[in-house]
């Protein structure tokens, strides 16, 4: 777990990052962007494993000394994490070393994972979750103190622009005059929120999307599915290894969305206004992690009706229900409207992660598609 083999793609920057440990040029602040589900989290955790390592091998970290014990079982002394967490009335839990146990359970069982998904794991329902300006002194006193087990001290932030302004405030002067041997290691799906003066401090690890060929190549190791069904998931993922695997697991889900956008692209078309009230209370009270869902899987609807017109069906990855309705449906989708359909889409699916009202954001969903279906 958590190795550089296990890192799906990304090999010229392995090879990079474990030549600066070889070189002792790591930098002491260093901040792996790039968009969800491509692998940040998990060469940040392969990196930490590699500097703490005590048998290094060439290409990876030996998996068998007291370091790499430690790594498998996340109970290194000198490894530490900030993640966003949701505040509550437990007082035990406004720091993140009142999650640490769900935390190190929940990244051994996910590689790669999502804020939604964590948010689930802790019960946050529609909650926000932020680092807090309490979690400055703590990050302090960790980094500050001697080391216990190994020369170095590393520390993981998971998501810095969810940070309270205050707490990167403080944080900054820890980043200006680090302790000796001190690491710290950003993983950030939105850099561009991050405070400019933080920023300036760190070495940025751009991390892209992932190809087709590498991550069917991946699905095809890991789960033993066909070359033809992995590269079908793969061409849908956008190059996110953690977008395909979900979509390995959500064909009955899939079935459900496919339903409700049928249903929505109908109404609007037909300019049901009641109907589409309905429609939207219906979809609400899904959760935001499900809603989200659905309006990624309707953005990538919208996106393979287009290219339906184009009569190229190897551009095409649809099953064989949702070729069919495209076959009526995809005339509807055009050089119009395509654009400021999926940006209606993504705009919705954006408000409904910032915990807006799930029913005004639907229905307002609906009364814009009305008119951009009628272009």
């Amino acid at each position: 777990m958590f190795f550089f083999r296990d890192v799906v793609g990304h090999d010229a920057l392995k090879e990079n990052l474990i030549r600066t440990v070889q070189t002792g040029s790591m930098a002491h602040a260093q901040l792996f962007c790039g968009p969800e589900g491509v692998g940040k989290f998990a060469m940040a955790m392969a990196y930490a494993r590699y500097i703490h390592c005590t048998d290094r091998g060439v290409d990876d970290a030996c998996g068998k000394c007291a370091s790499c014990m430690q790594y498998n079982a996340l109970t290194h002394a000198d490894l530490h994490f900030v993640f966003p967490i949701v505040r509550g009335k437990d007082k035990k839990k406004t720091l993140c070393d009142g999650y640490l146990p769900q935390w190190t359970h929940f990244i051994q069982e996910n590689s790669y994972f999502s804020i939604d998904k964590w948010l689930k794991t802790i019960n946050a329902d529609n909650k926000q979750a932020a680092i807090y300006a309490d979690e400055s002194e703590a990050i302090w006193h960790k980094m500050m103190l001697k080391s216990l087990s190994s020369p170095y001290k590393i520390m993981i932030i998971w998501l810095p622009e969810r940070m309270n302004a205050e707490c990167a405030n403080k944080l900054l002067k820890l980043l200006e005059e680090p302790a000796p041997q001190t690491y710290f290691f950003f993983v950030s799906n939105d850099p561009s929120k991050l405070l400019p003066t933080v920023l300036s401090r760190m070495r940025q690890i751009a991390m892209p999307v992932l190809s087709v060929d590498v991550i069917a190549d991946a699905l095809h190791r890991q789960y033993g599915v066909s070359d033809d069904d992995a590269r079908a998931v793969a061409a849908l993922s956008g190059g996110s290894y953690l977008r395909a695997c979900d979509s390995l697991t959500l064909s009955e889900e899939n079935d459900a969305y496919f339903d409700l956008f049928v249903q929505v692209m109908r109404l609007a078309y037909a300019r049901r206004i009641k109907d589409l009230k309905e429609w939207s209370e219906e979809v609400a009270g899904f959760g935001r992690e499900r809603l989200r869902h659905f309006l990624s899987y309707a953005e990538r609807m919208i996106r393979e009706n287009f290219i339906y017109n184009l009569a190229c069906p190897d551009l095409n990855y649809m099953n064989a229900k949702e070729t069919q309705f495209s076959s009526r449906f995809a005339p509807f989708i055009h050089e119009r409207n395509v654009m400021e359909i999926r940006n209606l889409l993504e705009e919705a699916n954006n408000d409904i992660g910032q915990n807006a009202n799930a029913k005004i954001v639907m229905f307002d969903f609906c009364i814009h598609l009305i008119l951009l279906l009628k272009k």
